[in-house]
């Protein structure tokens, strides 16, 4: 089952596990559901152009198959990949005029930081916008290293401004830590970078 222990043959070779897929692409337990959409959100970062392809053929006639294929397509959505966001009725870029910033633009480990946006319409129809952030980290012996976090996603109505708003914490993680220096932060809108701003991490 494609929820089931890691299986190497169905990595290799996706259409193996593709009748079963198909077969709960409209399965009532959300428990499936979660569990196909995270197994071709696996296929993606070996095999995405086989998953855009299959997951063109699904209709999106039914909201439970609708939102399989959205959580399915997340990484790929992220990386803000063409095909990705058509197949969730998502344009590549927005027609919007962006700003973008960051308070305050000097921390410390523990503080956080206050991100908003502003996005105005600039044409005469609606628009399906899906709105992330990447924030390039400062590593070790001056690397970096980026990461893609979503924001939010919604109608644009023509002409219309939406203000967002969000504050992130600059702590660290088992999976992440924190290094001084600086840190750049981009605005994606429908897979593209539209502003960006910067703060930087002090020691003490």
């Amino acid at each position: 089952m494609p929820w089931a222990a890691r299986i190497s043959a169905l990595k290799a070779d996706p259409t193996l596990a593709a009748p079963i897929l198909g077969t709960l692409k409209s399965d009532d337990s959300l428990y499936v559901r979660k569990s196909v959409a995270n197994h071709l959100n696996d296929i993606a970062k070996d095999r995405p152009d086989w998953l855009l392809d299959h997951l063109a053929g699904w209709t999106g006639d039914d909201p439970r198959t609708v939102w399989i294929i959205r959580h399915a397509l997340r990484t790929l959505i992220k990386k803000g990949g063409p095909r990705a966001l058509a197949l969730i009725g998502v344009g590549h870029g927005a027609q919007v005029e962006a700003s973008f910033a960051i308070a305050p633009t000097i921390v410390r480990l523990g503080d956080s930081i206050a991100l908003t946006a502003g996005l105005f319409s600039t044409v005469p129809e609606p628009q399906r916008l899906v709105v992330d952030y990447r924030i390039t980290y400062a590593r070790a012996a001056g690397r970096t290293s980026a990461k893609v976090f979503k924001w939010k996603s919604f109608d644009l109505a023509a002409g219309d401004t939406a203000n967002l708003a969000l504050r992130q914490s600059i702590r660290d993680f088992s999976t992440r830590r924190h290094h001084p220096g600086r840190h750049d932060v981009e605005l994606i809108v429908n897979g593209k970078t539209m502003a960006s701003a910067a703060f930087e991490i002090v020691a003490g």
